[in-house]
């Protein structure tokens, strides 16, 4: 019994001793923007074994956003980084022993549960061969979208309401937290922004909304009888493809 123990000590040793630190950088980058770091809760990544699905690594992508120019400006050639030192990433150190066919997961935005994605990706890695620089940039499209006005599930006068425009306020950034505003890198003349009114379930009417400050879209509406609303507001760049969405209810009264 005791030689048997010992023989399969003596083997996980030799699979341990022969097992290899392999290093590999994974970055979220917003379409059409920057790095998701740190400022915006970072993106999560989970590195699996495609094999038996096996967690190898996980954890969040710490750093700031990068350099704008660098991602943003300066046309990209074969062969430059588009990362900086404190551009956002997660590295993970995995120890393997031959090589490994992985899945690369990340959830992103982290903390904005109604805009958030899950993109993957698979490669495979090999012991000792480090995949380091810009590493593996999986890329997240949309915008995030949080309605500050009217809230969820408010109660509405009529009466103090009517004959009044009711305003709907949204905040709308990148997804990577970036800036929009007029005439900016994210220009949001290139973004439309519109409301979409039901009531009782059926749909009532369109609201255009417009920047009014930074990140800040408004728009007005009249109200003239209760109901259960829904404000459905939605962000759209036809250039780069991305959209976001976020929803409210909220009941006006008698």
């Amino acid at each position: 019994m005791k030689k048997s123990i010992f023989i399969i000590v003596l083997l996980f040793s030799s699979i341990v001793s022969f097992a290899t630190e392999t290093k590999i950088i994974v970055r979220a980058k917003a379409k059409d923007a920057k790095f998701i770091g740190s400022s915006l809760g970072g993106a999560y990544v989970i590195i699996r074994n495609k094999t038996n699905n096996r967690i190898l690594a996980e954890g969040k992508t710490i750093g700031s956003t990068g350099n704008t120019d660098l991602i943003m400006n300066i046309p990209k050639e074969r062969g430059n980084s588009i990362s900086d030192e404190q551009a956002a990433k997660f590295l993970a150190t995995i120890d393997i022993v031959e090589p490994t066919f992985i899945i690369i997961e990340v959830i992103s935005p982290f903390n904005n549960k109604q805009a958030q994605s899950k993109v993957s990706t698979e490669l495979w890695l090999i012991p000792g061969k480090d995949i380091l620089g810009d590493g593996i940039i999986l890329e997240i499209p949309g915008f995030i979208i949080d309605i500050l006005k009217p809230r969820t599930h408010n109660y509405i006068a009529l009466k103090s309401i009517k004959n009044k425009p009711f305003e709907i306020k949204a905040n709308i950034v990148m997804m990577c937290g970036c800036t929009i505003n007029k005439g900016g890198v994210w220009d949001s003349e290139n973004i439309e922004v519109k409301a979409i009114l039901k009531k009782n379930g059926s749909y009532l009417k369109d609201v255009t909304m417009s920047l009014t400050e930074t990140n800040l879209f408004e728009g007005t509406i009249k109200l003239t009888s209760a109901g259960q609303y829904e404000l459905i507001v939605y962000a759209y760049n036809s250039k780069s493809g991305n959209t976001g969405v976020d929803k409210v209810n909220y009941v006006v009264y008698e």
